[in-house]
């Protein structure tokens, strides 16, 4: 059962899943710090998670990697469950407490103000938008949750009157609904099919994703994509729209290159984030941030100039024989690439697959084909994949296709056999002129520990 703020001094506490990211580090620190007897557990083994474990040396923790033993969880006090872990996970029902490390952060933050922010596709961008047009202003801003970064070790340092701004997955907002917990400023940006291996359903997913607002109180404040059918289901208290479209007098609207809120019309003309999606997330940033304090329309305009992106984030790795490469790693669900492919112009080489997450590709498939001179597919998604880039007649695992007498050369598709072999064919089919794209669609388990180190791989073979 989930518990209260847990007396930790004495205790003796599990942290279930390490990961590689900084909240298994973030928490296990506390809870030592904290004076608890830390035991840490992942199926992973210790090689797989070098970075993390290296990051806890010589601190008082107690690895067991590459299973979970019985006794870890029976005779802990508590076990901290990491946000990729279900709450019906058979190994928590031995647990006679359990919280997660976000949970324990809540419950513990001082911070009178937590923006939370989610969606399918856009979430680090938008959370890296708000908290740098926030920290222009006069409160201190604390960065965290999802987009990797664990406030957890410095929650004590966080005042009352300070601002938090925190990326929340559906993994993370599922556990929060647990405690009856949303932030004060909630945005959704969008909720489009992901993790339904997980979630088992889209219904499922939905109200995970819905837990974001779903606890909020009387003057919190939602902000909500007008453009997306599910977001427009979220409505309800105080809500502040974002969108395409509607009066500027009601919310945040984009037209053209400008954002209206409020009578104020912000200029994003000299912005540095490419593609039309990125407006959405800046207009997000705007509603969320719109009258925070004096001078926030100002500090927006120069965030969204100065604001380059995040790393595999439809980012620009390097121009090699006349060939422009872009990392997208962070495209796990086929819409993030769906977005990716209207950002970028010229021929395209796309990488597309990776792990199953029991997502639909048709669409995919489509634009892809319209947009694209070649795809190379990998991974357990690959046949699923190809499926969806087949016109009617068969085609062989390596064919060049002809789509439309508009293109004489028609569509290549390639199948490999590893990341490596897929960056490889890409390079060899790519021609001066071409952008390769590595906005592969899928989730990067089975081959990478996650998208950080299928982007960075992705880097490496390109400059290399």
């Amino acid at each position: 059962m989930l518990v209260d703020v847990p007396r930790l001094e004495g205790a003796r506490v599990t942290v279930m899943g390490l990961g590689l990211f900084d909240a298994g580090v973030g928490v296990t620190k506390y809870l030592c710090r904290s004076g608890a007897r830390v035991t840490v557990t992942d199926l992973k083994s210790a090689e797989d998670l070098h970075a993390s474990v290296a990051e806890l040396a010589g601190w008082p923790v107690e690895f067991h990697l590459g299973e979970h033993r019985e006794k870890d969880f029976r005779q802990a006090d508590l076990v901290v469950a990491s946000p990729g872990v279900p709450l019906d996970s058979p190994w928590l029902s031995l647990a006679h407490a359990v919280d997660t490390e976000l949970n324990l952060f809540v419950k513990l933050c001082r911070a009178r103000t937590v923006y939370g922010i989610t969606g399918s596709n856009g979430k680090t961008t938008t959370t890296t938008l708000i908290a740098r047009i926030l920290e222009q202003g006069p409160r201190r801003t604390w960065l965290g949750g999802n987009i990797g970064v664990s406030l957890l070790p410095v929650v004590d340092e966080i005042a009352p009157e300070d601002v938090v701004v925190l990326e929340l997955s559906s993994f993370q907002l599922e556990n929060l609904d647990a405690i009856r917990r949303s932030p004060q400023v909630a945005v959704v940006l969008n909720v489009t099919p992901n993790h339904l291996d997980r979630h088992g359903s889209m219904d499922r997913y939905v109200a995970a994703k819905r837990a974001i607002v779903a606890h909020q109180r009387d003057g919190d404040l939602r902000v909500l994509n007008a453009d997306d059918p599910v977001v427009r289901n979220f409505a309800g208290g105080t809500t502040r729209w974002f969108g395409e479209s509607g009066d500027a007098t009601s919310g945040t609207w984009i037209q053209g290159e400008s954002i209206h809120h409020g009578g104020r019309v912000l200029d994003v003309s000299a912005r540095r984030l490419a593609g039309r999606f990125h407006l959405h997330n800046m207009a997000a940033a705007v509603a969320a941030t719109a009258g925070a304090f004096d001078g926030w329309g100002d500090a927006a305009e120069q965030v969204f100039g100065s604001s380059a992106g995040v790393e595999h984030r439809m980012e620009y790795v390097v121009e090699r024989d006349g060939v422009t490469y872009y990392d997208d790693s962070i495209a796990t669900t086929p819409e993030r690439t769906l977005a990716a492919l209207d950002t970028l112009t010229g021929p395209l080489v796309i990488l597309l697959g990776g792990y199953d997450k029991k997502l639909p590709f048709a669409d995919l498939g489509r634009r892809v084909r319209e947009r694209c001179r070649a795809a190379v597919v990998f991974g357990q998604t690959a046949d699923a994949i190809a499926e969806s880039l087949r016109p009617r007649e068969t085609v062989a695992e390596s064919v060049r296709m002809r789509e439309s007498p508009g293109e004489p050369d028609g569509f290549e598709l390639h199948r490999a056999a590893s990341f490596d072999d897929a960056v490889a064919a890409a390079r060899s089919v790519a021609r001066p002129g071409d952008t390769v794209l590595l906005s592969p669609a899928c989730a990067s388990y089975g081959m990478f520990g996650n998208f950080v180190e299928r982007g960075r791989r992705f880097k490496e073979l390109v400059r290399g």
